[in-house]
């Protein structure tokens, strides 16, 4: 959207998401001022080092000591969280050169755009642990490494651009906004900034079915649709119920994470309730109801075993997201091969010149 038509989802629903944004961000500039203790006297202190670090809410910098765990730990969700950016560029990039208007056009290729920096971010963040972009790819295009399950589903029409970007992206803020508080420097300040541009992509998505769902009969009808299918993947994005989470324990003891995958979906849940709410829409949860006693929504869970099935590779788009992926690599050889003749070149004049 152009300007502020109308109170962003997060201030519709009382979130206040981007605030927490900005004071994580001053959180990391109060931490960067800080002095922490100067480095262990022996390698025996190395552990004792980290622990400390990583308590007293600082952070851990690729030139630090890690345990290897918590090394490939970072790769693991760092990885994962890149990869989902560029395959999460294909739904929605399905629509450029179908959105309704010039207006609508230019802002999904904004947005499409800045998914593409995301990733970039993110493997840059994940190269300072050791591992190359390349090494990062190549694990994507053999099946060794995941995406996000949500981005294996259709985009079957115009109100799924929205949901997307409401819901998805909605889910992905709610996810990621404690992980500006990463115990890992590159990795929260990368996403400082992921955050800030996922808000716009939320309060686009949720304008596009704001518009629809105020529309004619057919159009709200339309994102009454997409609500009822992205509604249920949009929650197992969070992951397993807590008890059968394989990493989430360790990963909030080393504060990679700091709120488990149950609390993170019922924060998305009370906060979606109050934003369908205005947009006239209805959850399609015939359970979902006020709690006094909890002070939060009851709600349905997901279906864990279509997310299981979806993740080990039997969803609807799976085939169909990685053969383009893997053609859109295979594509751009002469790119890379290009710059990296080019970046040669320039290595080897300024070598001469030095000699000189």
């Amino acid at each position: 959207m152009y300007g502020n038509d109308f109170g962003a989802p997060e201030e519709a629903s009382g979130g206040g998401l981007l605030g927490e944004v900005e004071a994580a961000e001053a959180a990391l500039r109060e931490a960067a001022a800080r002095q922490r203790r100067g480095a262990p006297a022996s390698d025996d202190d190395l552990a004792g080092f980290f622990a400390e670090v990583v308590e007293a809410d600082q952070k851990i910098e690729p030139r630090d000591w890690m345990p290897e765990a918590y090394r490939k730990t970072l790769i693991r969700q760092i990885a994962q969280h890149a990869h989902s950016e560029i395959i999460g560029m294909q739904p929605e990039g399905n629509w450029i050169s179908r959105a309704p208007s010039l207006k609508r056009k230019a802002i999904l290729l904004a947005k499409v755009q800045d998914e593409a920096g995301h990733g970039l971010y993110l493997y840059a963040a994940a190269e300072t642990l050791g591992i190359s972009r390349d090494e990062l790819v190549d694990l994507l295009l053999n099946g060794r490494q995941k995406y996000s399950s949500i981005f294996n589903y259709p985009t079957l029409t115009w109100a799924d651009v929205g949901a997307i970007g409401w819901l998805v992206d909605g889910a992905a803020i709610v996810n990621q906004v404690p992980l500006c508080r990463c115990s890992y420097g590159p990795y929260a300040r990368a996403m400082i900034r992921i955050c800030k541009e996922e808000s716009f992509h939320q309060r686009q998505g949720y304008e596009i079915l704001h518009t629809l769902s105020h529309g004619t009969p057919e159009q709200k009808a339309m994102a009454q649709d997409a609500l009822d299918r992205w509604w249920y993947p949009s929650l197992a994005m969070f992951g397993p119920p807590d008890g059968e989470s394989t990493h989430s324990t360790q990963s909030m003891a080393w504060k990679i994470k700091r709120f488990s995958n149950d609390e993170l979906r019922q924060r998305f849940v009370d906060m979606c309730v109050q934003q369908a709410e205005i947009l006239g829409l209805t959850i399609p949860d015939p359970d979902l109801r006020w709690n006094d006693e909890r002070q939060a929504y009851d709600f349905t869970q997901p279906d864990y075993d279509e997310l299981m099935r979806v993740i080990s590779g039997d969803g609807p788009c799976n085939r169909q997201r990685m053969a383009h992926r893997r053609q859109a690599h295979a594509d751009g050889a002469w790119v890379r091969e290009a710059a990296t003749a080019y970046a040669a070149k320039r290595a080897a004049e300024n070598k001469e010149k030095v000699a000189a």
